[in-house]
């Protein structure tokens, strides 16, 4: 039988969050048909709305009024229900970092550029804390000098806004289960990728293995070995290594910056 966690408009404005008309009875397990069909209609109307932004590289800098903006009650009770959510409730013990409303001083990385299949093809813009791209910086100065070759910053920084879209968009290609998902896609406020005092980067090598589908791809480069033998010299530290104890997938590509020791 499944679990149902209920969302009830009481809960959610005790979670101090903007409370509407329909609070919704997530099943975690896997969504019911009609909260299928609400998250999908509220992707397709956040769709036009994040297209232009993901262009030019401001959707991971997205507030909640930009997300809120566009949606119907019903589509705003949803993301109510879903923005109320904690990972402790889906049985994960990954540490709820709270919603980072501080200056985290953020800096634009790149232009980068891959070679994906011998075709040069840019990466979406990025954004790091200006300590974690100068540290990040430091340590791709020495991976090249030591490999010939370097890591790029697939993904860094994510406001929570925007980290509760992507965990609706990928939701559906994990059966529209909410813990499956957890375990792939933090919930807001759960992501190293928004909370700079932990930023999170998620590394991609110069041919475009980045190890999401595959992660043993990525386990296998030269690159992810340096980084087991050298990253903490720059302070940087693998966030879910295999068998970790937080019921997160093994990520060899993520690392989190805890300060250099330098």
């Amino acid at each position: 039988m499944f679990r149902r966690a209920r969302w009830l408009p009481e809960v959610v404005a005790a979670a101090g969050l903007v409370v509407s008309p329909q609070a919704w009875a997530l099943n975690v397990e896997r969504l019911e048909p009609a909260e299928q069909a609400v998250m999908e209609s509220l992707l397709s109307t956040l769709e036009p709305v994040l297209a232009p932004k993901k262009a030019d590289g401001t959707a991971v800098l997205l507030t909640w009024e930009e997300l809120y903006a566009p949606l119907s009650p019903e589509q705003r009770g949803f993301l109510d229900s879903m923005r109320a959510l904690r990972g402790a409730d889906l049985g994960a013990t990954s540490h709820y970092f709270g919603l980072f409303d501080g200056d985290a001083a953020l800096t634009p990385v790149g232009p980068q550029t891959i070679l994906k299949n011998g075709v040069p093809t840019p990466l979406d813009p990025q954004h790091l804390p200006r300590v974690v791209l100068a540290a990040y910086q430091r340590m791709m100065e020495t991976m090249r000098q030591d490999l010939g070759k370097g890591l790029l910053v697939e993904s860094g920084y994510r406001s929570s806004a925007y980290q509760l879209y992507l965990f609706l968009y990928y939701a559906p290609k994990h059966g529209y289960s909410i813990r499956e998902t957890n375990r792939f896609v933090a919930l807001p406020g759960h992501s190293e990728h928004g909370h700079p005092p932990r930023q999170a980067i998620d590394f991609i090598n110069e041919a475009g293995i980045n190890g999401e589908d595959h992660p043993e791809e990525f386990e296998a480069l030269p690159e992810y070995a340096w980084l087991q033998a050298h990253a903490r010299t720059y302070g940087f530290v693998l966030s879910y290594p295999r068998d970790n104890p937080h019921h997160t997938a093994f990520e060899p590509w993520h690392w989190h910056y805890e300060g250099s020791s330098d």
